[in-house]
C-alpha cells in the first residue's frame, strides 16, 4: 500500500515548523492569553453557539496557517459534496447523508441519483402519527391501558446518541412515558429493566439496521420469550427500526409498526432518523423532537455555508488536528457543565473514535485513506469525559499536574430549573458552577509557581469553551450537529472515511467462532473445547463451571 502524503503539503510542514516556536516558554499560554484583542481574535458565534478557544496553543499565525490547510485539503467543499449526495463513503460505496433527515428544505437530496427527501418526509410523518397515536391511547397496550414505559433495544449508534438527547431533555419529557435502554447483552441489563416494567403497558422498539447485530438479536430473543411467558403478542407490544426487508421487517413475523432506515446514515449519526425520532418523539412528543432537527439543520446549514474564517465546528476541527499531530497529545476530554450533558461524552466517544479511529503506521501496517492509499499521519483522539464539577473531583489532579490533555468545556447560560436560587457563600448553584467552569480554563492555562514541587502548577494546558443559551431542543441539536460536523472536518483534513466502520469486525468474527463452540457445549456436555489455547480454554471452563477454581 502506497502512502497518502499528507505531511508532504507546504501547508502541513509549515505548520510543523509553528509547532516548534509555540513550544518555546515565551509562548507559554499565560502570555498568550494576555494578547490584546485576544477574546476577539479567537472566538467565534454563529448558529446559536459561542467557540471560545482563547486557551488553546495558538496565535495569529498558527490560526491561519490551518485555515491555510484547510482551503488546501477543500474540506469545506468535501463536506458540500457529503450533503448533496455525493459518495464520499468509499470503502463501503455509499452516500453518506445524515444530513438529509433534519432539512426542512424543499431541495432535493440524491442518493445514486434518486431524491431521498421524499422518504424522509414520509418517515417523519409515520412518526409524528404513531407518537400522536401513542399518546392519545388510539394505540395502547394489552387491555387498553396507556404505554408507561419505552424499551429502545439496540447497541452502539443504536441507543448512544438517543440516550445522550433524551437525559439532556428529560425536563421536557412530560408524556408520563419513562425511557430505558437495553443495549448491552448482560443479562443484568434486562433483568434491571424487568424489575421496573410492567409488561402490558411497555413498548419494545428494536433498532437494527441489519437485524443481525448479535447482541440486539439475544436480546430480542429474551424479551420475546418474556413476552410469551406475560401471554402478551409483539404484534401489540414490539416496534421495529430498521432496514426495508430485513428479518425486522418481515410480514411473516408481524409487529405494531416497522420503521425504515436506509444504507446511507451509518448508526453513530443516526439520531436524527428514525433511530433517534421513534423513541424520542415518545418521550419528549414530535414537536419537540421536530425543534430538536431544526436545530441540527441550522448547524448543518453554517458549516456547509460558513467561510473557514468564521467556521465553527471547522475551526474545532483544525485546533483537534493541530493539538493531535503537531503538539502532540493523543486524547481529549469533553466535560460539560451541566448534569443534564452526562451522557455526551459516551456519545462523542462513539462518534469520533469509531469514525476517526484509523491510525496512521504502526508496525509497519498503514490504514487507508480515503484514495486507498496509507495514511501517514495519526489519527483520531482518545475521547473521554465527565461533567463538571464532578470531574473536577475525578480525574482534574492528572490534567493540572499530570500528564496533560486538552479539554473542551461546554456552558450552558440559562439552567433549565430556575425557580430554585437558594445561595451558599452568596451564590446560587448556578453561578457556583460557572465560578468552577472559568476558573479550570484558567488554573489550566496559567498554571502556578511554587517552590514546593508538590503545589507547583506548570499550565500551559490548553481547553476550549463552547456556550449554548439554554438545554432546549434546538440547541441539544445544534450541540450533536456541531459534534458531527467537527468529526467529519477531521475525517476530511486526515483524508480519512468517517463513514465505517471495519475496526470493530475482528472481535465479532473472533466471538462468532466462540459461540459456535459454547452452543456445542450447550448440546453436548462432553464436548471439549480442544481447538482453544490454554488461555481461552481457562476462561470457558469457569463459564460453564459457574465459579473460579
Amino acid at each position: 500500500m502506497t502512502k497518502n502524503h499528507l505531511n508532504s503539503l507546504p501547508e502541513w510542514t509549515h505548520l510543523a515548523a509553528l509547532a516548534k516556536r509555540i513550544a518555546l516558554p515565551e509562548n507559554h499560554l499565560k502570555y498568550l492569553i494576555r494578547q490584546k484583542h485576544r477574546l476577539d481574535n479567537f472566538s467565534l458565534s454563529g448558529g446559536g453557539l459561542f467557540f471560545d478557544f482563547t486557551r488553546q496553543r495558538i496565535d495569529a499565525q498558527v490560526l491561519k496557517s490551518l485555515l491555510n490547510l484547510a482551503k488546501a485539503c477543500k474540506i469545506k467543499h468535501r463536506f458540500n459534496q457529503m450533503m448533496t449526495g455525493e459518495l464520499v463513503n468509499t470503502t463501503e460505496n455509499r452516500t453518506a447523508l445524515h444530513t438529509a433527515t433534519r432539512s426542512f428544505s424543499h431541495a432535493s437530496v440524491l442518493n445514486n441519483g434518486k431524491d431521498v427527501m421524499p422518504d424522509i418526509k414520509r418517515i417523519r410523518d409515520e412518526i409524528r402519527q404513531f407518537s400522536g397515536d401513542v399518546h392519545s391511547g388510539k394505540i395502547s397496550g394489552a387491555n387498553g391501558q396507556l404505554f408507561k414505559d419505552v424499551v429502545v433495544i439496540g447497541i452502539g449508534g443504536s441507543y448512544l446518541g438517543t440516550e445522550f438527547v433524551a437525559t439532556a431533555l428529560g425536563s421536557f419529557s412530560d408524556k408520563k412515558i419513562k425511557l430505558h435502554f437495553l443495549s448491552n447483552v448482560d443479562i443484568d441489563n434486562f433483568g434491571t429493566i424487568i424489575d421496573f416494567i410492567v409488561p402490558e403497558t411497555t413498548l419494545w422498539i428494536v433498532i437494527s439496521k441489519s437485524y443481525t447485530t448479535a447482541e440486539t438479536l439475544a436480546n430480542t430473543s429474551q424479551v420475546l420469550s418474556f413476552l410469551d411467558q406475560k401471554g402478551l403478542d409483539p404484534k401489540n407490544h414490539m416496534v421495529t427500526v430498521t432496514s426495508k426487508g430485513s428479518p425486522g421487517d418481515d410480514p411473516a413475523n408481524p409487529v405494531l409498526k416497522s420503521f425504515h432506515m436506509f444504507d446511507y446514515i451509518g448508526g453513530r449519526y443516526s439520531v436524527t432518523s428514525a433511530v433517534g425520532g421513534v423513541p424520542l418523539s415518545l418521550y419528549l412528543g414530535f414537536d419537540r423532537f421536530k425543534d430538536f432537527l431544526k436545530g441540527a439543520e441550522e448547524i448543518d446549514i453554517h458549516a456547509n455555508t460558513t467561510s473557514e474564517e468564521k467556521n465553527i465546528p471547522l475551526v474545532a476541527a483544525l485546533i483537534s488536528v493541530w493539538n493531535n499531530n503537531f503538539l502532540g497529545y493523543p486524547s481529549q476530554a469533553v466535560i460539560p457543565y451541566s448534569s443534564a450533558l452526562s451522557k455526551l461524552a459516551a456519545h462523542i466517544q462513539q462518534l469520533s473514535m469509531e469514525s476517526n479511529g484509523k491510525s496512521g503506521e504502526s508496525h509497519g501496517a498503514l490504514s487507508a485513506s480515503m484514495n486507498g492509499d496509507g495514511v501517514d499521519s495519526h489519527c483520531g483522539s482518545i475521547i473521554f469525559g465527565e461533567p463538571g464539577t464532578n470531574a473536577q473531583h475525578s480525574f482534574f489532579q492528572l490534567a493540572h499536574q499530570g500528564r496533560p490533555f486538552p479539554i473542551e468545556f461546554i456552558g450552558v447560560v440559562n439552567p433549565y430549573h430556575q425557580k430554585y436560587s437558594g445561595k451558599s457563600k452568596g451564590v446560587t448553584n448556578h453561578q457556583e458552577l460557572w465560578a468552577n467552569l472559568m476558573a479550570q480554563s484558567q488554573a489550566l492555562a496559567e498554571g502556578k509557581d511554587d517552590k514546593n514541587a508538590a503545589k507547583f502548577f506548570p499550565g500551559n494546558r490548553p481547553s476550549s469553551t463552547l456556550l449554548i443559551n439554554d438545554l432546549s431542543p434546538k440547541n441539544i441539536g445544534r450541540l450533536l450537529a456541531f459534534y458531527e460536523a467537527k468529526t467529519v472536518f477531521e475525517a476530511f483534513i486526515w483524508n480519512i472515511n468517517p463513514f465505517d466502520q471495519y475496526g470493530v469486525e475482528l472481535g465479532k468474527t473472533m466471538a462468532g467462532t466462540i459461540r459456535s463452540e459454547i452452543a456445542e457445549k450447550n448440546k453436548n456436555p462432553d464436548y471439549q473445547f480442544d481447538n482453544r489455547d490454554s488461555i481461552q480454554q481457562f476462561y470457558l471452563n469457569v463459564l460453564f463451571n459457574h465459579k473460579i477454581t
